[in-house]
């Protein structure tokens, strides 16, 4: 930069007063204006101010052009004649953006300094100056309201100053656009509020309040707020790897529980611990400076074009956009798809661990429910020991699903809606369908292949996962192979109802092992397995009575094999007195999802809990709501029960569909709008409704009926 502390000549004077901000400022006035401002010049590409810079000060443009930009983005071109900074000279507020010259820039520059001077020497001048500076921008404001006005004419404006809300101390009386976080604690029981329910729809925290309505905090004890939790953490990790010098340009994948996947492309084993100790860093200097959330409205187009020139999943996904715009969210400068409210400031994300495994990094979080700050660990943790085998078998079980829609070039939910809009829906289907037979012919080829020594084959998996119609396929397989399969379910092997444990609510315990006649169950299986005759149990759920003798008589035969299916069928302590080679343990769970965006990823257990709404309004007449409030205690019976075993399997059966989302929401939709607004359930009910809102739509049509899908939505070509 070129400084001219000299007085400006009157010809720049002149060109400095013509500016129409100025237009009130009395011609005599231009000479005497002139002692108090000098000229910079500026060589392109050159800062005349850094975005987050206080400085008080105001420049008019005299000729050359510049650039506004923030963070990334360019937002304008300031040519001869424009003004900026005026609002800095008279709050000092600090700058929401940068001023980069494109081309050799000459500007003349008044700073508070020199207009302390003027008001000092000439406070006339100082008065006049300071007049004409308010009335032109009082005349700029006079346009904004003008158009604003027009704007809302079209729109309901508020009718009330003040808002009824009701809380949880009580009703309260408060302005219109108070923010939720006003109305609520900072934390319940110890746990950070991470957000607020207005009339039980999750929002952010900063979220003005427009109606009468109801307000209550929201928790990482939630399933929701733990999920408002950790995908603010993962904004701010893709913050963090963008600050790093060189950037990084990451992705998260997969959740595995208690951490979440993240994705470097060109990392190896032995770059990940040193890329992990940095992010790790970044991150919490982030969090240290409060890095504030901004949540920003774009057209389709300009955020379309952002994300294509980044080569994010976000630009396929922004083809089919139905809105007119995009809200989008950041920490900083690093852009995603806003799906729900985050955390608005990064100084609550505390307790995580960003670890390396292998060429992979893991984000970790703690598990659902759990307290963050307990996540404060080092690299030797049980945590983290937990999460590295959890990421590694999660490898192994979505690696072949993945690779295989990477060759489908069905790499994210974009590229699957214009599959599904380009080409043809019913092959995609039954493509989708022929991997999931040639998966469970693998399986059965790998039993018999182990025939004769494998003679009881386990199979587990958590709720809805498919596991009812991928046993009946299997079955059919292993016919195929010249083998007679008998079934067993340990539903038939629990304890009287009295006797069942209690959970920590005091309600019986179904899940537990403990809720098993295991040496009964032990007893059966060791004389069928010595060529026994044995009459199975059975048990009612309608009396809660176990018949230890109630059920059908069976025998082994020498083509015979014994299929086992239930909630322990990977726990080892249930056929602890049978040799390891003669079982074949299955673990049965959707698992492999698409990404929205670089951030956002479909979680299997939404895909879960939506297949056993529909299932269970079809099948057992029970709503969405009550099976919404059940889910919770579902996953901690999963969490406790079956997903700590999943890695004594010997096969895993992946059962998602790529297109299943897409037929779910036929019904999925109505069943979800039947959740009451007043119910504990709504806020998953209606974050579930946008999910599937961003789903090309699929009549059921040319589901065939042995899929895994006809076991939720009906039609099954099988007997249950």
């Amino acid at each position: 930069m070129a400084r001219e502390d000299a007085p400006l000549r009157p010809s720049l004077v002149a060109a400095v007063i013509g500016n129409p901000l100025l237009a009130g400022l009395a011609e005599g006035d231009r000479e005497l204006l002139a002692a108090y401002i000098t000229r910079d010049v500026y060589a392109p590409g050159e800062a005349v101010i850094a975005q987050g810079d206080q400085e008080r000060e105001m420049f008019f443009v005299l000729a050359g052009t510049a650039r506004i930009r923030r963070d990334d983005l360019d937002l304008g071109t300031l040519a001869p004649g424009d003004i900026f900074g005026e609002l800095g000279l008279l709050t000092g507020k600090r700058w929401a953006a940068s001023i980069v010259a494109s081309s050799p820039l000459s500007v003349a520059r008044l700073t508070l300094e020199r207009y302390d001077a003027m008001a000092s020497e000439r406070p006339e001048l100082a008065l006049r100056f300071l007049r004409a500076l308010v009335t032109g921008l009082g005349n700029r404001l006079g346009d904004v309201t003008d158009t604003v006005d027009a704007l809302l004419r079209e729109r309901s404006l508020p009718r009330r100053t003040h808002v009824r809300v009701t809380t949880t101390e009580g009703q309260v009386e408060v302005r219109t656009g108070t923010p939720v976080e006003s109305l609520l604690p900072t934390t319940v029981d110890g746990r950070a509020v991470v957000a607020g329910l207005l009339d039980r729809r999750a929002v952010s925290l900063v979220t003005p309040i427009s109606s009468d309505c109801t307000v209550t905090p929201l928790t990482t004890a939630h399933m929701e707020g733990h999920r408002i939790y950790t995908q603010s953490l993962a904004l701010l990790l893709l913050e963090a790897a963008a600050r790093l010098s060189p950037p990084l340009d990451v992705h998260m994948a997969h959740s595995v529980g208690v951490a979440q996947r993240v994705i470097v492309p060109g990392m190896g084993p032995k770059d990940g611990p040193r890329i992990a100790a940095e992010l790790q860093r970044a991150m919490e200097t982030l969090v240290v400076s409060a890095a504030p959330l901004r949540e920003e409205i774009w057209t389709v187009d300009e955020a379309r074009a952002h994300f294509a020139e980044l080569g994010q999943a976000a630009a396929d996904l922004l083809r089919a956009w139905r809105d007119p715009t995009v809200p989008l969210v950041t920490y900083g400068k690093v852009y995603a798809l806003r799906t729900g409210p985050l955390l608005p400031s990064a100084s609550a994300l505390v307790g995580f661990r960003v670890v390396a495994d292998d060429s992979v990094l893991l984000l970790v979080h703690g598990e659902e429910g759990a307290r963050p700050g307990e996540v404060e660990v080092g690299s030797g943790d049980e945590l983290v020991r937990e999460a590295r085998a959890a990421s590694q078998h999660a490898f192994i079980m979505t690696g072949p699903h993945d690779r295989w829609l990477a060759e489908l070039g069905i790499t994210s939910l974009g590229k699957f809606n214009y599959a599904c809009i380009d080409g043809d829906v019913s092959q995609l289907i039954r493509v989708a369908e022929g991997f999931h037979e040639k998966r469970i012919s693998e399986i059965a080829d790998q039993i018999r292949d182990r025939a004769p020594d494998v003679k009881v084959i386990c199979v587990a998996g958590p709720s809805s996962s498919g596991k009812t119609t991928s046993i009946k396929r299997l079955k059919v397989q292993l016919q195929v192979s010249g083998m007679h399969p008998v079934g067993i379910s340990l539903d038939d092997y629990y304890v009287d109802r009295e006797a069942t444990p209690l959970d920590e609510a005091g309600e019986y315990d179904f899940e537990a092992f403990e809720a098993l006649n295991v040496e009964l169950f032990q007893e059966h299986l060791s004389r069928l397995l010595q060529g026994e005759v044995v009459r199975t149990a059975h048990y009612s759920f309608k009396s809660g009575n176990s018949d230890p003798t109630g059920g059908r008589e069976i025998a082994l035969q020498s083509r015979d094999i014994l299929m086992l299916e239930g909630i322990h069928g990977l726990n080892p302590r249930l056929t602890q007195n049978i040799p390891d080679d003669r079982i074949y343990r299955i673990f049965i769970c959707p698992l492999a999802q698409l990404p929205f965006d670089h951030l956002t990823r479909i979680h299997a257990s939404d895909v879960r809990l939506l297949r056993r709404i529909i299932r269970d309004r079809h099948s057992r007449g029970s709503h969405a709501a009550s099976n919404i409030r059940r889910w919770p205690s579902v996953r901690r019976g999963e969490r406790r029960h079956i997903f700590p075993y999943q890695h004594h399997a010997d096969a895993v059966f992946d059962s998602s569909l790529i297109y299943e989302l897409s037929v779910l929401k036929v019904f999925a939709e109505r069943y979800l709008l039947e959740v009451p607004h007043d119910d504990p359930a709504y806020a998953t009910a209606y974050r579930l409704l946008h999910l599937l809102d961003r789903f090309v739509t699929i009549y059921p049509d040319h589901v065939p009926p042995t899929s895994i899908l006809r076991e939720f939505i009906g039609g099954s070509g099988f007997e249950y």
